[in-house]
């Protein structure tokens, strides 16, 4: 051990300690103030103060921060050590230099932004751009108030040019369990970019397997109730996430960062429940089925854009029921006079004047709710002409009656109603119906019309149906957001987010995703433009993140041929320099070995002390079939079928297609061979989302013979055969 780094842990030690002192001074004085239970305003709003100090300190407690940034600002006299961690404190004493900075506060970005070299450094802070010299970044490891790690990632006294990415590689190289983490302590620069940037803007993330997307949008929600506490709220934002097994995987990050109550769904949950509809509990397995569940050697369907995932998604769809809607709306006034009882008129030209110009402003729901309600205060106003109580009874009666009958002559302004007439599962009330049915796809329109009939609605029918509720309906203020979050978001329609639009405040966005990893292109987006076009060019950013941070350089090099051979894509990933054990091909043994080998390959990973292994299958079928065979063997090991809300880690099987997302210590894919991945773009993507899924160890295990965009050639980063035992 040098001098200079016993040196170094030894001042981080003392800090520590001093630390730890303070933190338990404070907590052990908000602890001894009795909890304030009564009915006083100012006194509730004091216990809640002291309520969420409680809470920041103790959380703070076991590791009260990551890293220390010296800087010295312009026109100052003497470099300041700040330490950074998840949450902010100060001394007790008023004035005092902080104990830790918030990560999220603006002189906190330092920490992240600055990438060495001796030139001044900059921070946007509210005041204006602050500057100064930076002398030393270092990065602290600290568990249980233990410290366990001291690592300089740049030093300006010690001459070094660059931050090195030592620590970086070292958390890296750590296995993986059952939750993703937060990455707070290794937030790299052109991350924290995209963490920082500007919340009234849809920012488009294409980010490369392993770039750490789905984290920095996750930070990024926790920085923007940081920085617009008074205009932002968690409540009012929401994740949307493939499935629920993804949301129990990502469940960690937000607590972990002391962030709470944000709404965590997938699309079809959330818009069935607004919509007040029932999914078919089918309809998710079976289109899965329909477009991985293939034979050997058929390979993946032909898509087209009229294929009914792709058009339901489509803005063309989305201009058919805004045209809908406008022609009942041309339509919607019953024709007529309305007359009560014989002799008292109210003229149709002014229901007519009060639907089409008066309440013109309000959604076609609420404009006939308030006509209706006025007919009948004109009602109750002409029956206080009645010339006796006789009369008056007799009037009564007859004017409730025809109200019901006038009422029932207007359409029904009810989504799913309108939905059945435009594809002709009900009989249409209107003209409109057959112009705009005719540019629906006729395949498109005969299997959406039988679904109908049978009450099934699928997930790809609720684009169309929100934006039916939209145009009908107001939308509440309980029903808005302060910001949304899209995870995966290459497997969302532009109808999708079009409609998420209307339900935003300030076109506030995160849609994050990797085209690279488009196996849902059957109704996901084919280029980020069907994304940006829905936004004008100031509303919206986008950002590439291309180094990617999961896997070792030979998996990442290995992918990238992937995609170059298969796909002809250029969104290839940088890797961080983490070498590792080389990509190994393994051929099965002549007969029926295919078991056997896919057991020794288990037991030669597990064998490694993994945490987490997993074999991706071609299909559901095979995965449910090899984990009946494996399970004697592995009673631990976990079948992932999409059935379950919950990842259980450790060792599993599950299909390939189910994997996005996800991260395992060490991937076995099985069966790597033509037979199961067809020479087509949709296979090498779902071959590179696969390989992708490994952080450590990549194992291909096949017959013969291999696709092209497999790299058959041993190589420095590949390997040939079983490992020596």
């Amino acid at each position: 051990m040098s001098e200079s780094f016993q040196s170094a842990y030894q001042e981080e030690e003392s800090r520590l300690n001093e630390v730890i002192v303070e933190i338990d001074r404070q907590l052990e004085r908000l602890r001894g103030i009795p909890v304030y239970t009564g009915h006083d305003f100012t006194e509730q709003v004091l216990e809640a103060g002291r309520e969420e100090k409680r809470q920041a300190l103790a959380k703070s407690l076991p590791e009260p921060y990551f890293g220390r940034l010296d800087f010295q600002e312009n026109g100052t006299g003497a470099k300041k050590p700040l330490y950074i961690g998840k949450i902010g404190f100060d001394k007790a004493d008023a004035g005092d230099h902080p104990m830790v900075i918030d990560w999220r506060a603006p002189v906190a970005s330092l920490f992240y932004s600055f990438t060495g070299g001796t030139d001044p450094a900059s921070f946007e802070a509210p005041e204006g751009i602050i500057e100064g010299l930076v002398y030393l970044k270092r990065n602290v490891v600290i568990r249980k108030q233990i410290l366990e790690r001291v690592s300089d990632t740049y030093n300006r006294e010690s001459g070094g040019p660059a931050v090195s990415d030592e620590f970086l590689v070292y958390r890296l190289g750590e296995n993986k369990d059952n939750r993703l983490r937060d990455i707070v302590s290794t937030i790299q620069a052109e991350q924290d970019k995209i963490i920082r940037a500007a919340k009234n803007t849809a920012l488009i993330i294409q980010g490369v397997a392993g770039s750490g997307k789905t984290t920095v949008a996750l930070h990024r929600l926790a920085y923007l109730l940081y920085q617009y506490k008074e205009q932002v709220t968690a409540e009012k934002m929401i994740i949307f996430a493939p499935n629920l097994m993804f949301l129990d995987y990502i469940s960690d990050v937000l607590p972990e960062l002391g962030v709470g109550d944000i709404q965590q769904r997938t699309f079809g949950d959330w818009a069935a429940k607004l919509l007040d509809i029932q999914l078919s509990s089918e309809e998710h397995a079976q289109t899965l089925h329909q477009w991985f569940e293939t034979e050997p050697g058929q390979g993946t369907p032909d898509i087209d854009d009229n294929v009914s995932g792709r058009y339901k998604g489509s803005l063309r769809l989305m201009d058919i029921v805004r045209r809908c809607v406008e022609s009942i709306e041309a339509e919607a006034l019953p024709d007529g006079d309305f007359s009560p009882w014989d002799g008292a008129v109210l003229k149709q030209e002014t229901m007519a004047d009060w639907f089409y110009q008066e309440y013109k402003p309000y959604p076609l729901a609420k404009r006939k709710e308030r006509l209706l309600a006025r007919l009948h205060r004109w009602v109750e106003m002409e029956l206080k002409k009645s010339p006796s109580p006789a009369v008056l009874k007799e009037r009564k009666k007859k004017a409730a009656q025809r109200e019901k009958a006038y009422a029932n002559r207007w359409p029904k302004f009810e989504p799913i109603s309108l939905y059945k007439q435009l594809f002709g599962a009900v009989k249409a009330a209107g003209s409109w119906v057959e112009e705009l049915s005719g540019l629906i796809p006729p395949e498109v329109l005969a299997a959406t019309r039988k679904d109908l009939k049978k009450n099934v609605v699928r997930e790809e029918d609720l684009p169309a149906l929100l934006y039916f509720h939209c145009l009908l309906n107001d939308i509440s203020s309980e029903q808005r957001f302060d910001h949304i979050v899209i995870d995966e978001a290459q497997d969302f329609s532009p109808f999708q987010v079009a409609v998420l639009d209307l339900f935003v405040r300030g076109h506030s966005f995160t849609i994050l995703g990797d085209l690279s990893q488009g196996i849902h292109a059957y109704r996901g987006v084919h280029a980020w433009e069907e994304m940006s076009s829905l936004f004008k060019e100031e509303e919206t950013a986008y950002f590439a993140l291309t180094r990617s941070y999961r896997s070792t350089m030979e998996i990442i090099e290995f992918a990238n041929g992937i995609l170059e051979k298969g796909v002809a894509s250029d969104l290839l990933a940088v890797p961080v320099f983490r070498s590792g054990d080389a990509v190994r091909l393994i051929p099965y043994d002549a007969g029926n070995a295919r078991r056997k080998d896919l057991e020794r390959a288990m037991s030669a990973l597990i064998a490694k002390e993994y945490r987490t292994v997993a074999i991706l299958t071609r299909t559901l079928r095979e995965a449910k079939e090899l984990h009946e065979e494996l399970s004697p063997s592995w009673p631990m090991l976990n079948l992932i079928d999409g059935s379950k809300g919950t990842y259980q880690g450790g060792y599993s099987v599950l299909p390939v297609y189910l994997s996005k997302g996800l991260e395992f210590d060490a991937v076995v894919v099985a069966d790597a061979d033509r037979a199961h991945y067809a020479e087509k773009a949709w296979d090498a993507k779902l071959m590179y989302v696969g390989c992708t899924r490994a952080l450590h160890e990549l194992w291909l295990l096949h017959g013969e013979p291999l696709p092209s965009y497999i790299m058959a050639e041993t190589s420095e980063i590949m390997a040939s055969g079983w490992p020596a035992e």
